[in-house]
């Protein structure tokens, strides 16, 4: 799980910058996992290595940075719009309809003003999820089937609006390595890649799910 991607602000848990992102991207390759979108998670081949990149939010240094290396190396991610998040500039329609005819590029829904699913009621929430969906596939022009909750934050009752509303899968923000086969489909964890983690973090957290032995 990854956030923003830009060479210009500092390295944090939001953001990594570009060339560390490269060289994360350049170990998987030699280390022989093979690269999928969301969707393509339920039919993967369980005897492989298999990693599928995310992008919550819908940066727009997803563009103008991500997606040149996505293209260098010919690697597919996801990347979850908010449609109506405020604070951060985001990826224009122009932009996200290019990088879906790419191919290389799955958008999922995040809810349309990311907010925290726990703190609203029943009505608020469906509608967050239902019409973040229709966000997606308005642009895209095809089923938008993955969903990731904002903050991690979900209950029981949004597992059953997600399934509801016509998605086939939904990630939290749980570090975890677990089998697909063996997770819900609807509360998938992922593991947090931390910006200003050095490279035999990245080797103990895609291994073990943790930064530290």
């Amino acid at each position: 799980m990854y956030h923003n991607t830009s060479p210009d602000e500092p390295a944090s848990g939001m953001n990594i910058k570009p060339e560390i992102l490269k060289k994360q991207i350049k170990y998987l390759i030699s280390k022989h996992y093979t690269f999928l979108k969301i969707s393509q998670l339920p039919s993967f081949t369980p005897s492989k290595k298999h990693v599928v990149l995310t992008f919550d939010d819908g940066f727009a240094s997803n563009y103008t940075h991500l997606f040149p290396i996505l293209k260098k190396y010919n690697v597919p991610a996801t990347i979850y719009l908010t449609s109506n998040i405020k604070g951060i500039p985001t990826l224009n329609n122009d932009q996200i309809k290019e990088m879906h005819d790419s191919g290389l590029i799955e958008f999922g829904a995040h809810t349309i003003n990311h907010v925290n699913l726990t703190k609203v009621d029943n009505e608020i929430a469906d509608e967050e999820i239902i019409k973040s969906k229709q966000a997606v596939e308005s642009i895209t022009g095809v089923p938008c089937l993955s969903f990731a909750y904002p903050y991690g934050r979900y209950e029981y009752r949004h597992l059953k609006m997600v399934e509801n509303a016509g998605f086939l899968t939904a990630v939290t923000t749980k570090k975890q390595i677990v089998a697909f086969k063996d997770s819900n489909p609807f509360a998938l964890p992922r593991l947090s890649v931390s910006g200003v983690i050095d490279s035999t973090q990245f080797y103990l957290l895609i291994t073990r799910g943790r930064f530290k032995l």
